[in-house]
Parts: structure tokens; C-alpha cells; sequence
């Protein structure tokens, strides 16, 4: 057996050996399908069936890409070209270009909005942004879902705050016009373009097909039809293609991802093999438990078998609050409390619906002196202060050390202002403190030995791979941000109708993305899940989310009581939870 498929279980085994398209893995949440591509692969080429540098495995975000490549090296492989859509399509945009028309190729546009707001001046509109953005989204949604201008306005779809259908489309035309004139193309652009240059010449197309030979797609049930397109003209008439993905976890269809393109892959290549990873090595079977009750007989929804079971776990909670600032200060109080049981921040994580739920969570744990960082901010490499502390870093590196990694570490943090003590949370001064202290976490948890040059390196290998650091605070994200992660901890809040489902989902699809946006909410969850809702005051009370009701009773433990709004209950505000934690 190839030493790439060491380790897999049964299923996954099977779908690392399947090596020639066309293959469809549907793996449900936590089945180990990063794992089943990477081994796939590296079994390819361990085997001689594979060269790397013919391999292209295709995914949706940068971070996720770096992900994979960081696999397939631990793994011994090398060369593979892991890119996602738009990488893919612009390296060869850049590539063909100038062989094509003799120029460099156009600049890629950093802000539609910017350039919308242009359009609309040199069209004597005067929109204000949010409208603009409105715009930019709608404009996003066209090119992904290859409709032309024309084609979109006869959707009829409303008006944007002050301005009218014709008035939208005389703002896209000018909007593409400037960017003509500009030779700019926006992120939607790249894939058209490219799209375009494969269809419109034969030679560029062969040239792209004899350089990748083997195919792989993750996330699958997110492909879009401009994607989709562009995949099969690399492919051409060939079909060494494996996709990978799971149906109920689509929640982009907003963005104009189509799920269909997974569900009817048998059909559209009837020689295809379908396997299943059904076995969930992330959860707790309680927590699998509720995953399949909400999706039950939903298309293409896979029944999950749990790997983890331990005995006598508890079952995930279902809290009801009186409102939001009581629901709020009640998961803050849970968390205080798995704090002080031993829990580490890192994992432990909040989900929401919308954005604007942070707000009151930050300040409820902040008042408990609890750290919190919102994910969806900037990436961690970005942060200033991590910026200037890798810089220090790298310039401490040249000069002698005194071999002890973690002290002199420690030295150059210091001198850019780690404390031994934290601010208080809730702050920038912490968010800073957090960021540095992270960068002496990644230099503790370091090989024996490791100097300070190879730590350096490591850093700047993260950098690039996207590969975060978790800083050590409770992660606060939109169940959409939370795709693709898991901790050991989850409290979901807001089921309430009207949040989740949010209230403008009305249709019955638009209901049902809600619900696969839920099941991607419990199933980040490893060990415990605590479910919440707030009835709200006054007439705009709310109903418990139907999606708990879908659930039902049989997986799910209700609290007793309700937990009193702080606005009530001057004790309930009180600091609880253990003291902050120290930069060793």
C-alpha cells in the first residue's frame, strides 16, 4: 500500500485510490475530504500516475489553497499548482497576454465602488454608497452568472434606492466603459477574460490542456456558471476530473453558486464514480445527532455517522433569553465559566447571522474581562504590529543570538511593548498585545533547536500560505466566515425568526440556505454546542427559529430558566471568569 494512503479509514481510502476521473467525492462536514485530496494526490504521484507538475488542484480561497499546498509538502509532493479560480485564470491571463496582443495585460481594478461612483458622475447620478454598493453586488452576481447587460435588464429586476432600472444600466455601461478606457478588468473580469482567451484561440487552449492533465475541485457545490465554464474549457474533451464537495453546505447560491453542478455530476459524465465520506471526525455524536435532524431528506444532504462518542456527553443546549442584551450576557456568563473550567479561548467560538450581532456580544465579554476577536478582520499578517514585530524579527535574525529561540523572542517583543500582563480587554491596546503574544506562542510550541533564522522563515512561509495564527482571544464570526473551521466549543445565537432564518429569506430556496447555513454553524462544533434565542420586547417579540423545531426535542436539552437582561440586573454585569492570561 502507497504510504499516502496510510491512515485512511475504509471510505476515504477508497476515494485516494480512485486516480482517474471522472470522480465525485460527496463528504460531509468534518469527513476528512482536505485530507482525502492532498493523499489522493500524493498517492498519484508516489504511483507514477501522476507528475506533479500536471496536476491542478482548484479551490475557492487563498488561505485555503495555501492549506493545501502546505499538505501536499508535508507529504513530500512538490509542484502541484493549488490555486484557486481567479489565481489560476490570471497566471495564465499574465502568461498569454503579451504573447497575444503585444502588451502587457490590463490591471486588475481595486474597488468597483470607486469606479462606480466615477460612472455615476460622468452619467449625472448622484448615488450614495450604499447604493453604490447595492450596484457593485448586482454587478458581481451578472458576470458570475455570465448574463450580459442586456440580458439583466430583461430579468427586470427593481430599482436601488434612488435610481431606476435604465438608470442602473446606463451606471454598468459607464462603469464598463471607464474601465475600457482604463485597460482595468475587475475580480469578475479575470474569469470572463480568461474564459474568453480559451474559447476565442485554439492554440492557447491546447497549450493549457497539455500542461494540466489531472483536475481536482474542492468545495464543488460552490461553483459558479462562469467557474464552471472555465473548468470545462480547461478540461476540453477530456475527463481526468475529480470534484469534491457537500450539498449542504451550500450558502453562497446568493453569489451564484450552484449546487447542481455537484448533485448532477453523474449525470453530466455517466461514467463517473460516486463515493461518499459520511464518518464525522470532528463532533461529538450529540452534536452529529442534531446536524442530521435539520437536514433530514433535504437534496443531497448526507447522513453523518459519528467518529467521536463519548460516554455520557452532554446533549447541545438550548438556552431561551428574554432579549438580545440578556441573551448577549447569558453566552458571555457560559463562557467565563468554560474559562474557569480550563477551557482556552482559542477554542471557543460565537456564531451569528448578521454582522451587526457582534456589537453587544464584544461588550458582555469584555465587561467579564474576556478577549474577543472578530474574525473577517484583518488577516493576521497584516496586522501593523505583527508587521513591525516580523520585521524586528528578521533584522534580530542576522545578528548574533544567544540560541535560546523563545528568549530572544521574547527580547525583541518586549522592546516593542509585550507587556507581562495584559491590558484590559475590549480594546486595541489588547488587540495588539494578543497579536504579539501569539508570535511568542508560535516560538514556544517551536522545535527544539529551531534558531531564530528558520523561525523567521517559518513566518514568512505562513505569511504567504495565508496560513493564520490564532491569536488567543474567543472568535466571533458570521456563520459564513466560519466555513471551513471548527472549535472545540460553539455557542449559536440568534435562532429567533427573523434572524435565523433571516427575514428577508421568503422563498422557499432562499429558507433553505438558511437552514444549510445553520447545519455549517453546528457542525464547526467538536465537543460542546450551546444554542440561543432572545424573544425580543415589546410587539416585536419573537418566535423560537424553526429550524430548532426541525431539530427537535430528541437532540436537544432546554435550560430551565431564563437568564435576566443586565439592563435589569445591575449583577448580572458584574467581571466573572478566570484572571487574564500572561505573555510567558
Amino acid at each position: 500500500m502507497s504510504d499516502a494512503l496510510a491512515g485512511l479509514d475504509e471510505q476515504q481510502r477508497e476515494a485516494a485510490s480512485a486516480l482517474r476521473g471522472p470522480v465525485c467525492v460527496l463528504a460531509g462536514a468534518g469527513s476528512g475530504k482536505t485530507r482525502v485530496i492532498t493523499h489522493r494526490i500524493a498517492h498519484g504521484v508516489d504511483t507514477g500516475a501522476y507528475s506533479p507538475g500536471r496536476v491542478m488542484a482548484v479551490t475557492f480561497t487563498a488561505k485555503a489553497a495555501g492549506e493545501m499546498r502546505g499538505r501536499l509538502r508535508a507529504l513530500g509532493v512538490g509542484g502541484v499548482a493549488a490555486r484557486t479560480f481567479h489565481a489560476a485564470a490570471l497566471a495564465q491571463l499574465n502568461y498569454f497576454w503579451p504573447q497575444l496582443a503585444g502588451d502587457t495585460a490590463p490591471t486588475i481594478l481595486s474597488s468597483k465602488v470607486r469606479v462606480l461612483a466615477q460612472a455615476a458622475d460622468a452619467i449625472g447620478v448622484n448615488p450614495d454608497p450604499a447604493v453604490l454598493r447595492d450596484v457593485a453586488t448586482r454587478i458581481e452576481w451578472r458576470k458570475i452568472t455570465m448574463r450580459s447587460i442586456e440580458q439583466y435588464a430583461l430579468d427586470r429586476p427593481e430599482g436601488v434606492g434612488s435610481l431606476s432600472l435604465d438608470a442602473i444600466v446606463a451606471l454598468q455601461q459607464a462603469y464598463e466603459r471607464l474601465k475600457d478606457e482604463r485597460r482595468q478588468l475587475d475580480f469578475e473580469d479575470v474569469l470572463l477574460a480568461c474564459a474568453g482567451m480559451l474559447e476565442a484561440e485554439p492554440r492557447v487552449a491546447a497549450e493549457v490542456r497539455e500542461q494540466y492533465r489531472h483536475f481536482t475541485v474542492d468545495e464543488f457545490q460552490d461553483v459558479s456558471p462562469v467557474q464552471y465554464r472555465l473548468l470545462e474549457l480547461w478540461l476540453g474533451d477530456r475527463h481526468d476530473l475529480c470534484v469534491v464537495g457537500d450539498a449542504s453546505q451550500t450558502i453562497y447560491s446568493f453569489a451564484g453558486a450552484d449546487p447542481r453542478y455537484l448533485l448532477d455530476f453523474a449525470s453530466r459524465f455517466p461514467d463517473a464514480r460516486v463515493l461518499r465520506l459520511e464518518r464525522n471526525y470532528r463532533s461529538e455524536a450529540n452534536v452529529v445527532a442534531a446536524a442530521n435532524e435539520l437536514m433530514r431528506g433535504r437534496p443531497g444532504a448526507l447522513e453523518l455517522a459519528a467518529h467521536r462518542r463519548t460516554p455520557d456527553h452532554p446533549r447541545p443546549v438550548l438556552r431561551e433569553y428574554d432579549d438580545d442584551a440578556a441573551e448577549a450576557d447569558g453566552v458571555a456568563a457560559s463562557i467565563a465559566d468554560q474559562l474557569a473550567a480550563g477551557a482556552d479561548p482559542r477554542e471557543i467560538a460565537v456564531l451569528y447571522r448578521a454582522n451587526a450581532q457582534s456589537a453587544p456580544l464584544l461588550a458582555a465579554l469584555a465587561r467579564r474581562g474576556i478577549a474577543a476577536s472578530v474574525l473577517g478582520g484583518p488577516r493576521y499578517f497584516d496586522i501593523p504590529e505583527v508587521r513591525q514585530a516580523v520585521m524586528a524579527l528578521r533584522g534580530a535574525a542576522v545578528a548574533p543570538t544567544s540560541g535560546d529561540l523563545v528568549a530572544d523572542v521574547r527580547a525583541v517583543l518586549r522592546s516593542l511593548g509585550l507587556s507581562e500582563e495584559p491590558p484590559a480587554a475590549g480594546g486595541p491596546l489588547r488587540d495588539a498585545w494578543e497579536a504579539r503574544a501569539a508570535l511568542l506562542r508560535l516560538a514556544e510550541e517551536a522545535p527544539a533547536g529551531t534558531s531564530m533564522r528558520a523561525f523567521t522563515d517559518d513566518l514568512q512561509t505562513r505569511a504567504k500560505d495565508q496560513h493564520e495564527v490564532a491569536t488567543r482571544t474567543v472568535t466571533l464570526s458570521t456563520l459564513h466566515a466560519a466555513k471551513g473551521l471548527e472549535w472545540p466549543h460553539v455557542h449559536l445565537v440568534g435562532l429567533a425568526e427573523g434572524l435565523l432564518p433571516i427575514a428577508y429569506a421568503t422563498t422557499f430556496e432562499q429558507v433553505d440556505e438558511e437552514r444549510r447555513l445553520t447545519y455549517v454553524g453546528i457542525t464547526r462544533a467538536e465537543r460542546t454546542l450551546s444554542l440561543s434565542w432572545a424573544r425580543g420586547v415589546g410587539r416585536y417579540e419573537r418566535q423560537v427559529s424553526r429550524f430548532v423545531k426541525e431539530i427537535g426535542t430528541n437532540t436537544l436539552d432546554a435550560a430551565r430558566a431564563r437568564a435576566r437582561s443586565p439592563r435589569r440586573s445591575p449583577h448580572a454585569a458584574s467581571p466573572r471568569g478566570p484572571a487574564p492570561s500572561r505573555a510567558r
